[in-house]
């Protein structure tokens, strides 16, 4: 969709404004060549929460942090005692993150509140714009946190006691940051959730589609798993003797990457995301291990038979390791958790802007996700080119991102201007 149809519409939001937030969010945080390491509650994060907050304010909004961190930013509207329409997504990236995954939600919410503002146009129901705590999960395990303490899945106090590899909990970053708000987790009534998203899958962008409207999500299930062995000397130690627990989370990473493999031909997918060990040093063999990974497929019954050879194949592994091994957390995500009328909303403004869309599942997991158990939820997802993500040379550019931000203004602004008192 090139730029003239898109600015006929009325009201359209600025490219040229929204691009400058992202030109600016990708000054923070810089990782690699082109990319972001903006991980959670580090001194970059804490950078871009005070700039967007900062935008936020000489915008008109209020802006208030819960317990948890997360930020709503909240723009009023004629009768403030209807729940607010709210719009987000994460500002945090992983270790090798790209410039847009997330961010693009969150600025385009911006973008929208801005336009609005720029009309002077009001709404029946308040706006708020969520920037959601520790979506990745990079720095401290499992991901999309604070919108999972936002939906009720984990209390505060457990939220506070994740910790990351040098033993910092997400209460202690909170704290150092200054971003341990004092407003209540979840708890109140919301309207309505939508989160603009890029893709990061390739079929918007090799069938040249502007917007993906989101059905559903794949059913996904992920978990942590601990490994105890023993340590001994490397040369001397016999085999048979032998209780490696780096080699046991190797053989579950095998494992849960032969599951993916074997369900490939219809889409499935296994991951060996991360092994940590220790000591995890030349001449002696590790006593603890920790090894995490996720099976997930369209289909939730067959994510879930994936899930149960994943645990079969874990008793295999502990006992040819001569190692111990438990569940220390795991985690489920997806399905037919999206709104239906929420759903329809999306679909049917992007046909009145003359904007192509397709029907799309979405393969990763998004806070979208746990607020769909809360309140009537979609999701509106945006091409990135061939698909890349989690990577710094993950790319998108206006005039792939535009159609899909203007169809988040309309949706949002149907949606908080509707009748009925909910």
């Amino acid at each position: 969709m090139d730029q003239a149809v898109a600015t006929s519409l009325n009201p359209a939001v600025d490219a040229k404004r929204f691009w400058a937030t992202i030109e600016r969010s990708a000054q923070i945080g810089v990782g690699r060549s082109g990319g972001l390491a903006r991980v959670a509650l580090t001194d970059a994060d804490k950078q871009m929460r005070d700039e967007f907050c900062a935008w936020c304010r000489a915008d008109g909004l209020t802006v208030t942090i819960d317990a948890v961190g997360n930020i709503f930013a909240r723009r009023a509207g004629r009768d403030n005692t209807l729940p607010p329409v709210v719009l987000g997504s994460h500002l945090d990236t992983q270790i090798n993150g790209g410039r847009y995954d997330g961010v693009v939600g969150v600025l385009a919410a911006l973008e929208v509140v801005r336009t609005l503002n720029d009309h002077k146009m009001e709404t029946r129901r308040p706006l708020e714009i969520a920037a959601w705590m520790n979506e990745e999960g990079a720095r401290f395990s499992p991901p999309m946190v604070g919108s999972a303490a936002f939906a009720g899945v984990h209390t505060v106090d457990w939220v506070y006691a994740r910790q990351a590899d040098d033993g910092t909990t997400i209460g202690d970053e909170l704290k150092r940051i200054g971003y341990l708000g004092t407003a209540p987790v979840g708890g109140r009534a919301l309207d309505s959730y939508l989160e603009l998203h890029i893709e990061q899958g390739p079929e918007l962008d090799a069938r040249n589609i502007p917007v993906g409207v989101v059905t559903h999500g794949y059913t996904a299930h992920g978990f942590i798993i601990d490994v105890a062995g023993e340590t001994a000397h490397t040369g001397p130690w016999p085999m048979d003797k032998r209780k490696n627990a780096l080699v046991g989370a190797a053989m579950l990473a095998v494992a849960v990457n032969d599951i993916g493999w074997k369900y490939h031909a219809s889409g499935g997918k296994g991951s060996a995301a991360r092994i940590h060990a220790w000591p995890n040093k030349p001449g002696i063999l590790s006593d603890y291990a920790q090894f995490t990974g996720d099976v997930r497929h369209d289909n939730p019954a067959t994510a879930d038979a994936m899930r149960a050879e994943f645990m079969a194949a874990m008793a295999d592994c502990a006992k040819r390791s001569n190692c111990e091994m438990k569940v220390f957390d795991e985690w489920h995500w997806g399905a037919d958790i999206f709104d239906a009328g929420m759903v329809a909303l999306v679909r049917e403004t992007a046909r009145k802007l003359g904007i192509p869309s397709m029907d799309i599942a979405s393969q990763a997991g998004h806070d979208a996700y746990h607020m769909a158990k809360v309140t009537p939820t979609a999701m509106i997802f945006t091409p990135c080119r061939d698909g890349i993500t989690h990577n710094n040379h993950e790319h998108t550019g206006i005039e792939q991102t535009l159609p899909g931000i203007n169809v988040l203004l309309h949706a949002a602004l149907a949606r908080a201007n509707r009748g009925g008192n909910a």
